[in-house]
């Protein structure tokens, strides 16, 4: 290779660390961990405060205290351990990796029917919330989990689908609420994909072996919209609600809602930690 297209070590030594600290803040929290790896002087320029304020909100030191501590620390501390805020019904923190903000809508923050009955507190009808756009960060999509975990006795789950939408009110957008139907149970998202997806294939006939044949090659071929919840990894189950693009400029009122009422029959057993709203991995 040419000398003269080579990079000599001592050229990003010779750099004010000042410079390569803004421009590390330009950048994103990925980034400057990756960048830290470059130099010593990239290392060092990567601990700057400078670097970290810009990917702190502007009202952080209301929401977690940072007394003796630099800001990279106290950015740590925001992605790591979420803040509880609004009298304990919603929890903060950031995305580790880009810096974007994160919510939990805690249960007792959402419109549960009979939520404040006692009796009811733990059947599942109508959760849904709101959360003012302006919270979250611009410019980024977002997308809304229903936190929760199924009882040892949960019921009334198993061949009933629910309803689920995520949607801006009070604004005028490409945002528009569109509803969607998943399983709350995991085998029972597997069940349909089976047998019972197969039967409810339109023009199904169960008439001998070549009518089964073309059945499953017709479900090769489609897929059923229903999905299912995963598993995290601090045990609880999730399932997403549905997402939407929080744009600059763009306030309103986020509405989550999940409903099942074409059923007919009792419920019972789910328990309901939260809305989850945080960035939609790529």
């Amino acid at each position: 290779m040419d000398k003269s297209n080579q990079i000599d070590g001592s050229f990003f030594e010779s750099l004010p660390e000042g410079f390569i600290a803004n421009a590390m803040a330009r950048t994103s929290p990925r980034d400057v961990c990756t960048l830290s790896l470059v130099s010593s002087v990239f290392k060092s320029a990567a601990e700057w405060d400078a670097v970290w304020d810009k990917f702190l909100p502007k009202d952080y030191q209301k929401i977690v205290g940072a007394d003796g501590c630099s800001k990279k620390e106290v950015y740590l501390r925001l992605c790591d351990y979420p803040v509880t805020i609004d009298g304990g019904n919603k929890s903060f923190w950031l995305h580790k990796w880009s810096g974007k903000k994160c919510y939990m809508l805690a249960a007792r923050d959402l419109s549960i029917i009979w939520g404040d009955t006692p009796r009811y507190w733990k059947w599942i009808s109508v959760p849904e919330s709101r959360i003012n756009t302006s919270l979250l960060s611009t410019d980024t999509q977002y997308a809304a989990y229903l936190v929760f975990k199924s009882a040892p006795h949960t019921y009334g789950f198993e061949y009933h689908p629910v309803e689920v939408s995520v949607g801006l009110s009070g604004v005028e957008s490409q945002n528009e609420s569109q509803i969607k139907t998943v399983f709350l149970e995991p085998e029972a998202c597997e069940r349909y994909r089976g047998d019972e997806y197969e039967r409810s294939l339109p023009g199904r006939r169960r008439m001998g072996v070549f009518s089964r044949l073309r059945g499953l090659a017709s479900r090769a071929n489609a897929t059923p919209p229903q999905i299912g919840p995963k598993r995290r990894q601090d045990g609880w189950l999730e399932i997403e609600l549905g997402e939407f693009y929080n744009g600059k400029g763009q306030e309103g009122e986020l509405e989550m809602s999940m409903m099942e009422v074409k059923g007919g029959n009792w419920k019972g057993g789910l328990i309901i930690q939260g809305i989850e709203v945080r960035p939609k991995s790529s």
